[in-house]
């Protein structure tokens, strides 16, 4: 039960994560200044976080995770900001939540073979029609 739990509930928490994230992001107030929506959002995500640490702490504190951390924390950090503004900026253009995050995510593949590679053309051709109402 355990293992189940460990292996089924970070995926459970993503698509949760992911459904609440665009439904939310399309609602954004098209008035507000995108990056000023963006701080506010992480500064919730920053107290949810806190909290969370608080209530479940690990084995390290967070001095000592803040000296072990490298680079890809901070590339992860700039990279996550860049996600947020985009589908920001992609949802007040006009794209429409089954295409945006469809299309974000049709390039990534671990090995490209031929098989892949058509089947990535057969899915830029689909979303080209998709988004040519």
């Amino acid at each position: 039960m355990t293992t189940m739990r460990n292996f089924y509930f970070p995926l459970a928490l993503v698509v949760a994560g992911m459904l609440f994230y665009h439904l939310a992001q399309k609602s954004i107030p098209k008035g507000i200044n995108p990056f000023y929506a963006m701080i506010i959002a992480y500064v919730v995500g920053i107290i949810l976080l806190t909290v969370c640490a608080l209530m479940l702490p690990g084995n390290k504190s967070f001095v000592s995770s803040l000296t072990e951390s490298n680079w890809a924390v901070l590339v992860v950090g700039a990279a996550a900001a860049c996600i947020e503004l985009g589908f920001l900026l992609a949802y007040r253009s006009g794209w429409r939540i089954s295409v945006a995050a469809v299309a974000s995510n049709v390039i990534f593949k671990d090995h490209l073979s031929l098989r892949n590679i058509l089947g990535l053309v057969f899915c830029v051709l689909g979303l080209v029609l998709v988004v040519r109402d």
